[in-house]
C-alpha cells in the first residue's frame, strides 16, 4: 500500500491505510444502473466535502484502530441502504449522458495521521484543509471518507460526495442514517433510489428559465472568470447577532426568516467588495431544495428522495439601493427572489427545461459567472452536525467545503454550530475583495479554537 505524505500549509499529513468497503448485501446481477434525473444532470459532476473534528474519545477502549473497524463495519451495513454509493458513475456511450451502475464497486476509505494537535489547526483558513491534507479526491469513486488522527488523539471524519449522487438533503440522509447505524438504533430514513423526476409530454416552461440557466460546454466551465486565488473560510455567527438580523428584517409586520434576513446583511456587505466603476447592480442567488415544494403526487419526491432537487434563486438590485436600504428593505428583496422558485410550478418547468436541452452539460448563468458579481447563500440549518455521533461522541465542529477552484459566484454555507447554542458555523468561497469586507464587520468571526473550546 503506497503512503503518501503533505507538507503544505504547515502540518503534514500521512497516508497510512487505503481500503474499499462494500455492501455487505450481494447486489443484482447484472447489476441495475439509475439514470440520472434532468435535476442530477443540472447539478453536474464536482465533489463536495463535509468535514467533522472530533475530541480525543474518552475511552481508552476508543482507539484508533477499534474506531476504524467499527466505522467500517457500520458503512458496509448503510450500503445495502444506500447501494447506488458504493456504485460508479459512467458514459452511457449510447445516450452520452452519466448513469450510476450499482455494480457493489465500494466507497474508498483512507485513514491518515497529522502531525499536529487539533487545537494548534487554524480552522479560519480552510484553504490548508483541501486537498492533499484532509481531502484526497479519487475520480473512480463517488463517495471517499478520511479519518485523520491528529497528534493529540483527536480524529476528523471526512466525507467527499460527488454531487451526481445526491444533493446536502440526500448526502445528510446517508450520514445520519450510518451515524444511527453506527450507534445501533433504527435509521429514520427510507431512501428513495427511484430517480423518478420526469419532464412533461411535450416539455414545456416559462421563458424566463432561459435568462437564468443555458447549455454550455467544458471550455466555457475551464474558462469561468474567477480569481486566481479563492480564499476559503470558516466562521462563526454568535445566535445573538443572528436574532438581531431577524429583529431588524421583521420591521413594520413583515415576517422573515433567520436566513432571509443573513442574506440581506450578506447583500449590504457585498457592496464594500465591488468596484462601481465597473458595475452599477450586483446579485445574490439561494440554492433551493424542491422537496415539499412539488406536491405530493405520485411522481413527486419524497423528504427521503435521494438525488437532486434543487434550483438556484437569482436576485438582482443595484448597490445604490442596497447601499442605501435598511435590512427589512433588502430582506424583502431576498424574499421575493425566493418566493419566485418555491413552487411547483418552477421546479417542473425545470426539469422540462433541462429536457429540451439534453444531451451535454447545463448550469446556472450566474456560476458560469455571466452575470456580473453574485454570492450564492446555502443553508444547511437542517444539516446533521451534533447528531453525528458514531459511537466515540459528538463532534466540536461540523461544516463542508469543496475542493472546485472554478467557479464564477461567491458561495455561503451556513448550518448550526455543534456547540447547540442557536450559533451558527459559516464557510465560505470567496474572492479576495469579499473575503476583506466580511473581515471588516463584527458580525462573522474568524473560527477560532476558542470558539471551538479545544
Amino acid at each position: 500500500m503506497d503512503v503518501g505524505a503533505s507538507l503544505e500549509g504547515g502540518f503534514m499529513v500521512n497516508i497510512s491505510r487505503k481500503s474499499i468497503v462494500k455492501s455487505i448485501t450481494p447486489l443484482e446481477d447484472p447489476p441495475q444502473v439509475l439514470a440520472l434525473s434532468n435535476l442530477d444532470l443540472l447539478s453536474g459532476r464536482f465533489p463536495v466535502t463535509y468535514f467533522y473534528f472530533y475530541r480525543k474519545p474518552a475511552s481508552d477502549e476508543d482507539n484508533v484502530t477499534s474506531i476504524v473497524e467499527a466505522l467500517k463495519s457500520s458503512l458496509a451495513v448503510t450500503l445495502t441502504y444506500f447501494y447506488p454509493f458504493a456504485g460508479r458513475i459512467v458514459l452511457n456511450p449510447s445516450t452520452g449522458e452519466l448513469e450510476i451502475v450499482c455494480d457493489n464497486t465500494g466507497v474508498l476509505v483512507l485513514e491518515a495521521d497529522a502531525s499536529r494537535e487539533l487545537k494548534k489547526l487554524d480552522f479560519h483558513d480552510f484553504n490548508q484543509f483541501m486537498q492533499g491534507k484532509l481531502v484526497h479526491i479519487q475520480p473512480d469513486f463517488p463517495v471517499q471518507i478520511q479519518l485523520t488522527r491528529y497528534s493529540c488523539g483527536s480524529i476528523s471524519l471526512t466525507f467527499s460526495f460527488d454531487h451526481a449522487l445526491g444533493d446536502a438533503s440526500a448526502f445528510h440522509k446517508f450520514l445520519l442514517s450510518w451515524s444511527e447505524i453506527s450507534r445501533d438504533i433504527p435509521i429514520s430514513c427510507r431512501p428513495n433510489h427511484s430517480r423518478n423526476l420526469r419532464a412533461r409530454t411535450p416539455p414545456t416552461y416559462h421563458s424566463s428559465l432561459d435568462q437564468a440557466f443555458t447549455k454550455c460546454t467544458l471550455e466555457d466551465i475551464l474558462n469561468i472568470p474567477t480569481p486566481k486565488t479563492l480564499l476559503k473560510r470558516l466562521y462563526h455567527v454568535e445566535y445573538e447577532s443572528i436574532s438581531n438580523l431577524q429583529e431588524l428584517a421583521s420591521l413594520d409586520g413583515r415576517s422573515r426568516t433567520k436566513i432571509e434576513a443573513f442574506s440581506a446583511y450578506l447583500w449590504k456587505l457585498m457592496v464594500r467588495a465591488i468596484d462601481v466603476k465597473l458595475h452599477a447592480q450586483c446579485k445574490m442567488g439561494w440554492l433551493v431544495d424542491g422537496r415539499g415544494r412539488m406536491g405530493n403526487g405520485e411522481s413527486d419526491p419524497s423528504p427521503d428522495y435521494i438525488g437532486n432537487v434543487l434550483s438556484l434563486a437569482v436576485g438582482e438590485a443595484s448597490i445604490e439601493d442596497l447601499k442605501n436600504g435598511t435590512i427589512a428593505d433588502v430582506s424583502s428583496k431576498v424574499h421575493e427572489a425566493i418566493s419566485k422558485v418555491t413552487t411547483r410550478s418552477h421546479f417542473q418547468d425545470l426539469i422540462d427545461w433541462i429536457e429540451c436541452h439534453r444531451p451535454g452539460l447545463m448550469l446556472s448563468r450566474a456560476v458560469l459567472g455571466q452575470g456580473g458579481p453574485t454570492l450564492v447563500v446555502s443553508s444547511g440549518r437542517r444539516f446533521p452536525v451534533a447528531e453525528l455521533d458514531f459511537g466515540f461522541g459528538r463532534p466540536v465542529l461540523g461544516t463542508v467545503c469543496s475542493t472546485i477552484e472554478k467557479i464564477g459566484v461567491g458561495y455561503v454555507n451556513q448550518r448550526s454550530s455543534a456547540r447547540g447554542d442557536g450559533s451558527w458555523a459559516v464557510s465560505a468561497i470567496l474572492w479576495p475583495e469579499l473575503a476583506a469586507a466580511f473581515e471588516s464587520d463584527p458580525i462573522l468571526q474568524p473560527m477560532s479554537t476558542r470558539y471551538l473550546q479545544l
